[in-house]
């Protein structure tokens, strides 16, 4: 193939043009935003043009950092101050030229017309109000609604996206429901106003493998229901190939590629297209070192949360039993995967076992030692060799504080590396660990991508050495190749320092390519654990059988 080949592979209008009779809902063309940042400036996204048609689904597909979201947060008009949009640039909606409407109808027509599920559902949740309040908020902005119709919609939305015991989850705050939970918070809001576009920037990324289905499934309904027209940027090409009518493939901001769904799977032209299609989670767990000595164990670990229901006034509680008597071991080497449905206590767990949260009853110990009825003041000489790597980068880097002052800050903490000087080889030693370049240590978190932020989380846990890694979703917002990647990345540290990880995961491909044993959980409990081989291969229960089923096909 010569270059003139690929340059021709990914013109300004679509490859099924000649089949269209209708007009676009929305026609982006050559559409180009520049991040002016210290030592220069990144152009992101490097003018591209896609075309939308009512009543069809199209898909943006990419590495992360290779402009999905931007494009998307352009059509939005949610870019930060330091964007810089080409004059050359147009997105028309309806035929008009949103990029020049002023800002008051571009709001009006936000939230509307053209919603859109954001990638973090905590970042995109306000903590101090309830899930139900902010769904009211976003139906009452755009339409004449009383409060009680609107909380009487609400709920339904709630039911729609199969949130279990809707009723309790209005009256509840974004903290107290699980990231699986809190993304369907968004999809009901995005849909709330029955809009003409949905933008879908990963939307399934925290949800478990049967949901998801779930989940696409409902969009696809509520799609056809009401002709809406969806982009959906992702990174799972199984979810791509399931729901998508039309694919475009981006790469440092261009589009490389694109093609209807069937024709770009089946004859991948460009090199990239075909990189990106090849790459699947691979290989298995290195063999664990015989005699091996238990790292972390559980016994019995018992957590509790009290539900909240009825009026202000009358208010009705219950005990929801979200860690029930569970024991595990974990040793040194060693990979065990936590797998099961969103809400099933798979975090609760996690972050029991390292002191993150109280267990209500039960026995943890961490090297040989009981750490369970530890204070926190007896657990911080502890912190520096049990780390975490949490589920939503952006809720847990601090967006007021640049990378290398993220990363520095659990070296001073901690008082490891006598200098500045030290600390910082230490801070780029980490940060090119994890794949990253050395020259972002003054760039804040939302100048990355999701994919990107999940590696700088990474970088900081390992940048203090640790002998325990907490990974709680760890690859889940990373695309297909960057996952191979990082599963390659934590292998390789696990060899070379004996770490020992507890990879809590919906993504039972992940699960399959990195851990030795697995643990499956449901509503609290575990129902089957075992190699981790024995247990995808041949489940022993129908919850373990549907989970894998699921992970394969994702329609089903």
């Amino acid at each position: 193939m010569t270059t003139s080949d690929i340059a021709v592979t990914a013109p300004d209008e679509r490859r099924d043009l000649s089949s269209r009779t209708d007009r676009p809902i929305i026609d982006a063309r050559n559409v180009a935003v520049d991040f002016t940042v210290e030592g220069g400036t990144i152009r992101a996204v490097r003018d591209v043009s896609f075309q939308l048609y009512r009543g069809e689904t199209i898909a943006i597909v990419g590495e992360s950092g290779s402009g999905k979201s931007v494009t998307a947060r352009t059509v939005m008009g949610l870019l930060s101050k330091r964007a810089v949009t080409s004059e050359r640039s147009k997105i028309e909606y309806q035929g008009e030229n949103v990029l020049v409407f002023p800002e008051r109808r571009r709001r009006k027509l936000r939230g509307d017309r053209i919603s859109m599920i954001f990638q973090e559902p905590m970042s995109s949740l306000n903590p101090v109000y309830t899930v139900g309040s902010q769904i009211v908020e976003a139906i009452r902005a755009h339409r004449r609604v009383g409060r009680r119709q609107a909380m009487a919609e609400a709920l339904d939305l709630l039911r729609h996206v199969q949130i279990p015991d809707p009723e309790a989850r209005l009256n509840q705050y974004p903290h107290q429901l699980s990231g699986g939970q809190r993304q369907r918070v968004m999809i009901a809001m995005a849909l709330a106003n029955k809009p003409d576009v949905l933008i879908a920037d990963e939307p399934t990324t925290a949800l478990d493998v049967t949901v998801q289905a779930q989940i696409l499934n409902l969009i696809r309904s509520l799609q056809q229901e009401m002709g809406m027209a969806v982009i959906l940027i992702t990174h799972d090409l199984t979810v791509v190939r399931q729901f998508s009518d039309y694919v475009y493939v981006m790469s440092q901001g261009e589009v490389k590629e694109h093609n209807t769904t069937e024709a770009l799977f089946r004859n991948p032209v460009h090199p990239y297209t075909q990189r990106l299609l090849a790459s699947e989670p691979s290989g298995s767990a290195n063999p664990l070192p015989e005699n091996s000595p238990v790292m972390l164990e559980g016994s019995k670990v018992r957590v509790g949360f009290t539900l909240r229901k009825g009026s202000f006034f009358r208010p009705e509680y219950s005990e929801l039993l979200a860690v029930n008597d569970l024991s595990i071991s974990l040793r040194r080497h060693e990979t065990l995967g936590l797998v099961g449905e969103s809400g099933s206590g798979k975090t609760t767990f996690g972050q029991a076992l390292i002191r993150l949260i109280n267990a209500d009853a039960g026995e943890i110990r961490f090297d040989g030692a009981p750490i369970h009825g530890r204070s926190r003041a007896q657990m911080q000489p502890l912190r520096s060799r049990m780390q975490v790597v949490f589920q939503d980068p952006f809720s847990s880097l601090n967006p007021r504080m640049a990378i290398g002052q993220i990363i520095e800050e659990g070296l001073i903490v901690n008082r490891i590396g006598a200098t500045r000087t030290e600390r910082l080889e230490r801070v780029r030693d980490a940060l090119s660990s994890a794949g990253l370049p050395t020259n972002i240590l003054s760039r804040f978190p939302h100048e990355f991508s999701g994919g990107q932020r999940q590696r700088i989380a990474i970088a900081r846990a390992i940048a203090l050495e640790p002998e325990f890694i907490l990974l709680d979703e760890p690859t889940s917002a990373l695309d297909l190749s960057v996952q191979a990647q990082i599963i390659d990345l934590l292998r390789r540290l696990q060899d070379e320092r004996g770490l020992s990880y507890l990879f809590i995961s919906h993504d039972l491909k992940v699960v399959r390519a990195l851990c030795h044993r697995v643990v499956v959980m449901q509503h609290g409990r575990i129902v089957e654990e075992g190699a981790v081989e024995d247990v995808l291969t041949h489940p022993k229960t129908a919850y373990t059988e549907r989970l894998v089923r699921a992970a394969f096909d994702v329609a089903a």
